[in-house]
């Protein structure tokens, strides 16, 4: 894809006229590699990436670094391992591109070392800038707090089990793909963790996972080693700093500016790059929908563009080729979501899903990357200026619709609130700065290829070119390095919520007092010693951060927003406030009140979890059940309820109090 002006007796692909000089631009193809190898290394490599971060972050556990949070030690040592990683891919590639200059044939170690190192650059930068940080605790990003929460007690679902089942609900398939989670779930099974505690290894394993994928991939898209791992140390940059908190949406996310261009092929006919799209398509709906939906939509727009353009029986080559993805991806996507979906086929009650009714003040405005003074801003200035200017070479077209399809997303997502929902456009803007960014990387190779020596063949002499070269390589390098090095400063909050954070241990990670999650494990073993297994049990409670760290089955989810709509969220409340407002009047009989929760269209709670005190009779236990206000923002309002504690006064039931806690559970 990427071009440069050669030898001047070949004739031209493409001859581009803007102004009294023709630019004349030909193939630049000196690192391709063929299909086969292309696929042997995105097979590999991820395999190897992974297990070289998983050896890493188990280097780092044994290791005694201070909390990120009172100290500078892990920000100072991973900024060092980042300046180490970018030194050591600045100079290769700086050796690469001299030899490729000089038509030197390179030594066969050096193009091992080489590629090993530019291939993996991306995750050891996963662990440099988010692994060190996060050394000296047990949880990921965020901690435990709000969706992080929700996270967790997902992956604590799947490391209970091997089948597809809902992160709260009891007897029903998951809502929320299920792909990333249940690979988290198996890795628990090998390392023998609980779920919540292999969430950090896990998080950190799948990015450096996919990263290395990264290199390989467009190696072979724009056949050249230094352009590819240009692209890719910038992709995994960009995603450590906007979407780090979410793994299984970075995964899919970077690789969007790849599919664009592959989808150009594939909409030409090419079967290599359809059935790539066919897979990723398929396997990134198992992992986050959203991404899914604007490539998908990206697509039809390709399909539709070459439709339109091309003459004859080709045009409908697209459409073929769309449709053949189409099919495919479906498929594979049904390994997620087929159990699901055959559910609501089978549900009498109609399901409604409030997941989109969600508008922060991000998702009001329109992503302009480009105006920002850092890397991304630079390369996304210069990503704008490259897609106007090679706009007529058809793989940066399609690189400019995928972009313009984020935007029609993003504005989308705004006006469709006029109907109650969005579209959560504010996870857009990560996309729309991948696409530029790396348009920005193909405009810097492009000028370097094909305009310097075109505008000034005079001035340009040899050595005049190894130094422009070495300065290209250093601006990026040193840009990058200035960049990288501020992701641990951009995750400070995030990174300071899991050292306050109360792990599943009662513990926080800064060693300072811990809340009341210290009597999380407590609770656990005394509804255990009462005979119930987490995996068989309902619990209400609305304690999200004791099911997230243990696996019982809730009445009902905490909020609407990550609730199965299978799972009836708005009745079972109803419910809740009825047993509530019962137990001071007519089921303050304990056999009343048991009968009630007996008589419930589900599996009636086997336990409760109240904030109150067993010691005083006369007040009343309290919990919260939460409602959906959206386009209020926040969009949740939480109604405190309150329970009587004479409706749970019978042999029925054993009640112990844990700090602030009551925990009630039924006798079997």
């Amino acid at each position: 894809m990427t071009t440069a002006v050669t030898d001047t007796k070949k004739e031209p692909q493409e001859e581009l006229r803007g102004s009294t000089r023709a630019i004349r631009v030909y193939d630049y193809e000196p690192d391709s590699i063929d299909t086969v190898g292309t696929t042997v290394r995105m097979l590999v490599y991820p395999l190897v990436g992974g297990a070289l971060t998983l050896a890493a972050w188990y280097l780092l556990r044994a290791s005694s670094l201070a909390a990120f949070n009172v100290s500078m030690v892990p920000r100072a040592l991973a900024t060092a391992c980042s300046f180490v990683v970018i030194l050591a891919v600045g100079a290769l590639l700086l050796a690469w591109l001299r030899d490729e200059s000089t038509s030197r044939r390179r030594p066969t170690w050096r193009v091992w070392l080489t590629e090993f190192v530019c291939s993996f650059a991306p995750a050891g930068l996963v662990v440099s800038t988010l692994g060190i940080p996060l050394a000296s605790t047990k949880l990921y990003l965020d901690g435990i707090q709000v969706d992080q929460g929700f996270r967790t007690q997902f992956l604590t679902r799947m490391a209970d089990t091997m089948s597809n089942q809902d992160m709260n609900y009891a007897d029903l398939p998951a809502f929320y793909p299920i792909g990333w989670f249940w690979l988290g779930g198996r890795l628990s099974d090998v390392l023998g963790m609980p779920g919540w505690e292999v969430y950090q290894p896990w998080a950190l394993v799948s990015l450096a996972t996919a990263a290395s994928q990264l290199v390989p991939l467009w190696r072979k898209l724009t056949s050249s080693l230094p352009i590819a791992t240009a692209i890719a140390l910038v992709t995994i940059a960009i995603i450590l700093t906007q979407t780090p908190d979410e793994p299984y949406a970075a995964i899919v996310g970077m690789f969007v500016p790849a599919a664009a261009v592959l989808g150009y092929y594939a909409m030409r006919g090419s079967w290599a790059p359809t059935i790539t799209l066919t897979l990723y398509l398929g396997l990134s709906a198992c992992l986050y929908t959203l991404y899914t939906g604007i490539v998908a939509v990206t697509m039809m727009a390709f399909a539709l563009t070459g439709f339109l353009t091309m003459e004859g029986k080709q045009r409908w080559v697209p459409l073929r080729q769309l449709a053949l993805m189409g099919f495919g991806s479906i498929l594979i996507a049904l390994i997620a979501w087929g159990p699901y979906l055959m559910a609501v086929l089978r549900s009498p009650e109609t399901t409604r899903s409030t997941a989109q009714h969600f508008l922060p003040s991000e998702g009001a405005e329109v992503p302009l990357p480009f105006f920002d003074l850092s890397l991304v801003g630079l390369l996304s200035l210069a990503g704008l200026v490259f897609l106007v200017v090679r706009f007529r070479r058809p793989e940066i077209a399609h690189i400019s619709i995928a972009v313009g399809v984020c935007y029609v997303w993003v504005v989308g997502s705004m006006v469709i609130t006029l109907a109650g929902t969005t579209l959560l456009g504010f996870r857009v803007e990560v996309l729309v700065a991948l696409l530029l960014s790396t348009a920005g990387i193909l405009a810097i190779a492009d000028l370097r290829l094909s305009g310097l020596a075109v505008l000034y063949p005079n001035s340009i002499s040899k050595r005049c070119s190894h130094l422009l070269t070495t300065l290209f390589v250093l601006l990026l390098a040193t840009a990058t390095l200035g960049y990288v090095q501020q992701i641990p400063a951009e995750n400070e909050s995030f990174i300071d919520e899991a050292y306050a954070s109360t792990d599943g241990n009662g513990e926080r990670s800064d060693l300072r007092e811990s809340d009341v999650g210290r009597y999380y494990k407590q609770m656990d073993e005394y509804i255990q010693s009462r005979g119930y297994t987490p995996g068989e049990t309902v619990l209400f409670t609305d304690e999200i951060n004791f099911m997230a760290y243990h696996p019982y089955r809730g009445f009902n989810a905490f909020t609407s927003h990550y609730a199965n709509p299978l799972g009836e969220f708005d009745a079972r409340n109803e419910s809740l406030k009825q047993w509530a407002n019962g137990s001071f009047n007519e089921l303050s009989n304990p056999q009343a009140f048991a009968a009630a929760i007996d008589d419930a269209p589900w599996a009636p709670p086997q336990a409760f979890i109240f904030r109150g005190s067993e010691t005083d009779p006369e007040a009343p236990w309290k919990t919260h059940i939460a409602h959906d206000i959206f386009p209020s923002q926040p969009n949740v309002h939480y109604e405190a309820l309150f329970f009587n504690p004479a409706a749970f006064n019978s042999p029925e039931w054993d009640t112990q109090q844990f700090g602030p806690f009551v925990v009630v559970v039924r006798n079997r």
